[in-house]
């Protein structure tokens, strides 16, 4: 029997090790400018290897050196069509190498996973947008639409520097463009079906909560340590964080998160009643993905930072806290409201950074197409829309109109803890996932 070439069997030869080479380069985010290692170095690499089959691209550092972004365009068959955004960042959070395994920045390729800090955040991705993008401009394939390929700097400390600069600053990058893909959907959660087999869930982001950063500040009176002060700054801002806290605010149940549990439940023969009192206990049993889904329930104020004093006898003036807030869709105005009363009047608040929720519909021809591309690739899988606890540069881009999903499809065993590795030690990415996704990424991008 003739054996039948594989069409795109260079993207996949090929992902594994655009990823190892990405985690090597160290773009780590601490969020402080001093600190910050930037992205420059990485940048230029992902355009020589973009330029290396054709691609005219741009080099842009948005605000401060070494903050390097790249945009490229692939011109499609329908110019009256909108482009396609497909976005990934290169900066990665911290990562201290005596807690790995393996060194952090290795990118080492090891037990069936590519290991290193960005493996799911989101080089991964990032891999497979380049390995689909040198295969098309190499084998000069024309995809249906313009696609327009961002590698952006600083979403881990928000996109001051990266995708809100470049929305701010250079718009006419984005010119046509009417919907974006990026991080943290398309991955696979295998449930148990009714008949006793497996189904695998491929989660589509359809939703993420806002992303607020607050700053707490108490005055007080300045005094010895030794003394009686009954107006104590940091008294006041520990009693309010410590309210703020504790505080469970209330459950508000979006669509993605009713028709993502519809469908589980659907499968699974195990019916979430949505409206029970025990819905986090019942949703619990989904195992790890739980963090996320439970996360998406409710608004939450995570104090994270405090700062005071200066000296262990001084009672100081002024103390300070810094809370990070993520808001469910309409619920800013409440939520502020609630923080309000639960900080008092003593304590005021301000916004360090303050991005609104994301949210579309579960329909319409590139949700078809993400569909369909899974299908292609694993046949009896079912894609279902997910809130993102999180948040990604889709806050940036909504500004301009554009309708934004998360789709960075990834095939995963079934007992991996993906939502942990998520900034965690330890963080990999299975080699056949990295396959899978990129037979995924081209499938969809020639169709889409």
């Amino acid at each position: 029997m003739a054996v039948i070439p594989d069409p795109v069997g260079d993207v996949v030869d090929e992902v594994v090790d655009l990823v190892s080479t990405l985690i090597r380069f160290d773009t780590t985010n601490t969020g402080e400018p001093e600190t910050t290692k930037g992205e420059a170095e990485c940048a230029r690499w992902v355009a020589a290897q973009l330029e290396e089959v054709g691609f005219q691209t741009e080099y842009l550092e948005s605000g401060a050196p070494g903050r390097g972004n790249v945009f490229t365009r692939l011109k499609g068959s329908d110019p009256t069509r909108g482009a396609l955004l497909i976005h990934g960042h290169l900066d990665v959070v911290p990562a201290e190498a005596g807690e790995w395994s393996v060194h952090p920045f290795s990118g080492a390729i090891e037990d069936g996973y590519v290991w290193g800090r960005g493996a799911v955040d989101m080089k991964d991705m990032v891999g497979m947008m380049i390995a689909v993008a040198r295969h098309l401009a190499r084998n000069g394939i024309v995809p249906p639409r313009d696609l327009v390929f961002a590698f952006v700097a600083d979403e881990e400390a928000g996109g001051k520097y990266g995708a809100h600069w470049l929305v701010e600053n250079r718009p006419d990058l984005f010119e046509g463009v009417t919907e974006a893909i990026g991080e943290v959907g398309g991955f696979s959660l295998t449930v148990p079906r009714r008949d006793g087999g497996e189904r695998r869930l491929y989660l589509i982001e359809t939703a993420e909560k806002g992303l607020c950063w607050m700053r707490l500040t108490a005055h007080g009176r300045a005094g010895h340590g030794s003394m009686i002060n009954d107006d104590n700054a940091v008294t006041t801002i520990a009693a309010a964080v410590a309210r703020l806290g504790a505080h469970r605010f209330p459950l508000v149940l979006t669509d993605a998160v009713v028709e993502f549990l519809a469908a589980v439940s659907e499968e699974t023969g195990h019916h979430i009643d949505v409206g029970s009192p025990d819905l986090e206990g019942m949703i619990e049993k989904l195992g790890p993905i739980a963090r996320i889904v439970n996360a998406t329930l409710r608004d939450t104020a995570t104090p994270t930072m405090l700062r005071a004093g200066y000296k262990a006898n001084v009672i100081p003036a002024t103390a300070e806290a810094v809370v990070d807030c993520r808001v469910l869709p309409g619920r800013q105005a409440a939520f502020e409201a609630e923080v309000d009363a639960l900080i008092g009047p003593d304590v005021t608040r301000e916004w360090i950074a303050n991005h609104p929720p994301v949210q579309t519909s579960f329909d319409g021809d590139l949700v078809d197409a993400m569909n369909a591309a899974i299908l292609a690739c694993d046949p009896d899988a079912r894609t279902v829309p997910y809130m993102l606890s999180g948040g990604t540069d889709a806050k940036a881009f909504v500004q301009l109109g554009i309708r934004c999903f998360g789709f960075a499809p990834l095939r995963l065993p079934p007992d991996l803890d993906f939502s942990a590795l998520f900034h965690g030690v330890d963080e990999r990415v299975p080699v056949d996932a990295l396959k899978f996704g990129t037979r995924v990424l081209h499938h969809f991008l020639t169709h889409c």
